[in-house]
């Protein structure tokens, strides 16, 4: 008499699902009944299998036994499976992977909360901000030049240009500092 799919894979040790991908690929065969022979299932399995493993231990002291996976087998045996020549395991790449869709939601939940500004907006946005910095400083010498003179007592004109050129040798001065954005 033959194992249900699930019987057999407590037998074996491994999830129903792995069993019925075996089925599936051709891996073992199911009787005519749909149940599977334990003995004829190991042997195929471990002839079809790449790495084949070994069916879990039944005991007759407790059904617990044979209801457990099967321990997994130390690391040295079986080497993480690489990627590519460069040397990166799949544990590495999966690592990887995790750190940066983390690292991008930790950004989508700080640009929710606010606390995060488009960089293209901000640099927009400083660039209005000087450019009417700089046109206050070019209209202030004409603004005040005829005050200024009228309490100095001299020419408003010369005065004008004076401070007219003071203005716009500071402002070339201030346009030579090259603010880094990163």
């Amino acid at each position: 008499m033959g194992l249900s799919i699930r019987a057999y894979a407590r037998h074996r040790g491994v999830s129903h699902v792995a069993v019925k991908k075996a089925i599936d690929t051709g891996r073992i065969s199911q009787g005519t009944d749909g149940t599977i022979d334990p003995a004829r299932a190991d042997q195929e399995w471990e002839q079809n299998t790449a790495s084949p493993r070994k069916p879990a231990a039944t005991s007759k002291a407790g059904a617990s036994a044979t209801q457990r996976p099967a321990a997994r087998e130390p690391a040295s045996e079986h080497p993480t499976p690489m990627l590519s020549t460069g040397g990166t395991s799949l544990l590495q790449a999966r690592t990887v992977n995790e750190v940066v869709k983390a690292q991008t939601n930790k950004v989508r939940l700080a640009r929710l909360k606010g606390d995060l500004v488009d960089r293209s907006q901000a640099i927009a946005h400083v660039f209005r901000l000087a450019r009417s910095e700089r046109d206050a400083w070019l209209n202030w010498p004409a603004r005040i030049s005829a005050q200024m003179a009228a309490k100095l007592e001299v020419d408003a004109h010369a005065l004008h240009v004076a401070l007219e050129a003071a203005v716009r040798e500071h402002l070339i001065e201030l346009g030579e500092l090259r603010p880094r954005v990163d």
